[in-house]
């Protein structure tokens, strides 16, 4: 009987992330946002979409290439489903996805997004964002729902607007504690 007993070496290079540190961050993050939207409630019809403020965070930090920000948005569509207030939640499949590949746009975008020296890329990505797939949203709920143009107007509108104005907030306050997580380095 023969004995093989070769051995394998494993080599370490100290303050490298593995290839998938990116899934880790953004499932972390998509989770929180899945939890703090069963959780909130809705004040005057309006409550921030803590989705889309957790993977803008997500994106602004990993910046994806557009293909997996689309994906990004597919998973926390499909997460927003069972926790939708919407009578169509099914919207959040196609309007998610727009509102990552907005964000992933403004994450590789070379502007310079500062107010004097503080960083307010997430602030940007998370307004624009929220616009983008709410605008998604609700135009896939007109029709859908066959709502007048009044409704979509003058309550949907203002409503969207409203939730990028919170997600704005959100994700500007959120996005300096996770980046220190996202680089802290395990060898304390």
């Amino acid at each position: 009987m023969e004995n093989n007993n070769t051995q394998t070496m494993i080599e370490y290079t100290e303050g490298k992330s593995g290839n998938y540190r990116w899934i880790t961050v953004t499932t972390l993050l998509l989770a929180i946002g899945t939890i703090m939207r069963m959780v909130s409630p809705s004040v005057g019809g309006v409550t921030p979409n803590w989705m889309i403020a957790m993977y803008c965070i997500a994106i602004i930090l990993i910046r994806p290439s557009l293909g997996r920000a689309a994906g990004i948005g597919v998973v926390a569509g499909a997460l927003e489903i069972p926790f939708s207030k919407s009578a169509f939640p099914y919207g959040n499949l196609l309007a998610e996805p727009v509102g990552a590949v907005i964000c992933a746009l403004i994450a590789h975008s070379t502007f310079k997004m500062t107010l004097g020296s503080y960083n307010i890329r997430p602030a940007v990505a998370a307004f624009l964002s929220t616009v983008a797939s709410g605008m998604t949203f609700i135009t896939v709920l007109k029709f859908v729902l066959a709502l007048p143009l009044k409704v979509y107007l003058y309550v949907l509108i203002p409503v969207v607007f409203s939730v990028a104005g919170l997600n704005m907030i959100i994700a500007q306050l959120l996005y300096f504690p996770a980046q220190k997580l996202f680089n802290a380095r395990g060898d304390k």
